[in-house]
């Protein structure tokens, strides 16, 4: 996909610049070997509650447990974020993690887990990386020159979604031979990783918000949010985009497989989607639109053949995989459009708390798809919810694409370098 007036901006080493970084590569490293372990992680802990009960319904009560603190505790992440060093935050969170997970991994290799245990450790967890998370996000721009934060983006994107690739190929292999203990294992000694890698970081004493009540720290980081046209309008559109992918395509998929191509194929339609977002992360090295926001915001769009090919033709399947990897490729060059835009056009004072807002918007939407998504494939054949579920996606993305914010974003913003070098 090309835009006119795009350029190749500074970006030594063939797009890899940033990694010239010491500061950079630890961040990378620690991103990386953190989503390797969860990789891990989420194999290990599904096949240890069905080796404790069998039962689904304690999956699902573990798996909630880490999902709920995780959105509860989302804008209080982002409150901490912005007071204190990031990468102490991080830090800290990774080792509550590595603890809690040493604890799993102990319980389940010694035979004494239960099932409340888990729970427990999950929702500890789950509080965790809902301070990591916004910690990620506003870290990054006190890493690299701002000129290079479009080709750290995709690098680290790379390293996001490759990682959680691997990690859960591995871990469904390291499991199957070793048992789910030893995948906690691997996991908690990812986060004393990542801890150790993130703990050497060096960032300026500056940029950080002033220190008032947490409900004046979240009613300024909302004034942030809302008072940017472009960021609204994308986050409410990825509420509707997010819970009809993760409804219409995650959920509804393996059942209209099952029902036509077969599992393996649908094995393969979501390797090629995580292939095309893994090439556009590629791709976002070299590529510098002066309009990143509208090319990823078109690039949306490839997300609706795929969906519309499972739910019209589900029976031609290679058209399928090739639909997928076009879609994954088109999420991919969100990705990287939507951090850049973020970290050049949000003050860095108020970072991480704009970007809990966002991760929020996100986290919501998918157990809504999802739950929705069940109801109306009782009530309707599930290759209608799917092929509808193209259809709002087509209209939600065109809806977003007609705020003139949202197209004419541009690459980086003299008013956030203005209030940097005020700081």
């Amino acid at each position: 996909m090309g835009e006119p007036g795009s350029t190749r901006g500074p970006g030594s080493l063939h797009g890899l610049g940033p990694l010239r970084s010491t500061g950079f590569r630890r961040y990378l490293g620690a991103r990386l070997v953190s989503v390797l372990g969860s990789g891990f992680a989420t194999i290990a802990v599904a096949f240890a509650v069905l080796d404790l009960t069998g039962s689904s319904a304690d999956l699902g009560l573990v798996l909630a447990a880490r999902s709920l603190p995780l959105v509860v505790f989302l804008l209080l992440g982002g409150v901490f974020a912005d007071r204190l060093p990031r990468h102490l935050v991080m830090v800290a969170a990774n080792l509550v993690s590595f603890a809690t997970q040493a604890v799993a991994a102990v319980l389940v290799l010694t035979g004494a887990a239960q099932i409340w245990q888990l729970a427990v450790i999950e929702a500890v967890n789950g509080t965790a990386v809902a301070f990591i998370m916004p910690a990620m996000t506003g870290v990054l721009p006190q890493l690299v020159p701002r000129e290079q934060l479009q080709q750290a983006s995709a690098l680290g994107g790379f390293a996001q979604n490759g990682g959680s690739v691997a990690g859960a190929a591995l871990g469904g292999v390291a499991v199957a031979a070793f048992g789910s203990g030893w995948g906690l294992a691997v996991d908690a000694a990812s986060f004393a990783v990542s801890a150790l890698l993130l703990i050497g970081l060096r960032l300026p004493a500056a940029d950080r918000a002033e220190v008032t009540s947490v409900l004046r720290d979240l009613r300024d980081g909302w004034r942030e949010f809302a008072s940017r046209t472009w960021l609204w309008v994308v986050v409410l559109a990825f509420g509707v985009i997010n819970a009809i992918e993760a409804g219409a395509w995650t959920t509804l998929g393996p059942v209209i497989a099952d029902e036509s191509f077969g599992r393996r194929v649908w094995g393969l339609a979501v390797s090629a989607q995580s292939a095309g977002l893994l090439v556009a992360m590629l791709v976002m090295l070299r590529y510098r639109p002066r309009r990143p926001l509208l090319v990823g915001m078109v690039g949306v769009f490839g997300l609706v053949p795929a969906m519309a090919a499972l739910g019209v033709w589900p029976h031609g399947w290679p058209l399928l995989l090739v639909l997928a990897l076009a879609g994954g490729f088109g999420i991919g060059l969100f990705e990287v459009a939507w951090e850049t835009s973020l970290v050049t056009h949000v003050p860095l004072t108020a970072l991480s708390r704009v970007s809990s807002y966002d991760a929020l918007g996100s986290f919501v939407a998918l157990p809504v798809g999802q739950v929705a998504a069940g109801w109306l494939a009782a009530a309707f054949p599930a290759r209608a919810v799917t092929g509808l579920g193209a259809v709002v996606v087509a209209v939600t993305v065109a809806a977003g694409l007609l705020s003139r914010s949202v197209r004419n974003l541009p690459a980086a913003s003299s008013a956030v370098l203005d209030d940097d070098r005020a700081a």
